[in-house]
Order: C-alpha cells, then structure tokens, then sequence
C-alpha cells in the first residue's frame, strides 16, 4: 500500500529545481509533497507526483539520476500533537524514520505526512492499528 518517491539526484546550482519543476509541469505532472536536502555540491530532491512512471521516465531522458523508493503517507488531524502521536505509534513499534515531510495539500482538519522507514507495511500495520488513515496512490490523485 505503499506510495511512490521519486529521488531526484542533483547538482547544487542556481536554476536547477526550477528546472526539474519546469519540466514536469510542461508534461502535466502535478507536485503532491517535495522535498530538498543539499550538501555543498549536490541535492537530493524528493517528490511525490500524480503520475510517477511519466516522471521518471521524462526526467531520466533530461539526464537527471533517479530512484523510486517506497514510502509510507499518513493522514494525520491537523491539530497540536497529532504527528507526534503518530511518531511515538512507529517508535513503539522499533520502527525507525529515516526522515519525513509533508504534502503541499491540506484539507481543514488533516495534514499529510511522507515517512521514509526501513519496513513500509510494519510502518502501515502498526500506524493503521492505532487509528491512522493509512494514504495510498488513489488518495494522492486526489489531492
């Protein structure tokens, strides 16, 4: 039930998201969540899109590297507490986050969530039973 991540390997310079979100928007992908991480010389961009097979294969043909990772979306009330409640439901698990973010869209009364761990459906089982709305790739066609 996992969602797909592209990871987008780049070069560190002006002008290189604005290419990459460029691109994809002349294709008619739309952006759900993105995230960037930079070192000195290079970044890793991480983005959930609508259509990531179409993605993939356009912005590998503009020579960017990419991976496509699995990764878990939850659905969270958009109140004060709530992603730590979902946070300590992993963490009683024994199930570690390698890192998160979040979707651009909100409803009024929920936030979505992107989190990267090493088990998907241990991540899902255990967050699902304790309540979560667990997002799948038919939700975030939605959004």
């Amino acid at each position: 039930m996992a969602i797909k991540q592209l990871t987008v390997f780049v070069e560190n310079k002006q002008g290189t998201v604005v290419s990459i979100t460029d691109t994809l928007s002349k294709h008619n992908i739309n952006l759900r969540a993105l995230s960037i991480a930079e070192t000195q010389d290079f970044g890793i961009l991480r983005l959930i899109v609508n259509d990531e097979a179409t993605a993939e294969k356009i912005l590998k043909k503009e020579g960017y590297l990419i991976k496509i990772t699995d990764v878990v979306g939850v659905k969270i009330s958009d109140e004060p507490g709530k992603l730590s409640e979902a946070l300590k439901v992993l963490d009683e698990n024994k199930i570690n986050i390698e890192y998160l973010y979040a979707f651009m869209a909100r409803t009024e009364k929920h936030a979505y969530v992107v989190i990267r761990v090493e088990n998907n459906a241990a991540a899902e089982t255990a967050l699902a039973n304790a309540g979560f709305k667990i997002v799948t790739e038919a939700d975030v066609d939605k959004l």
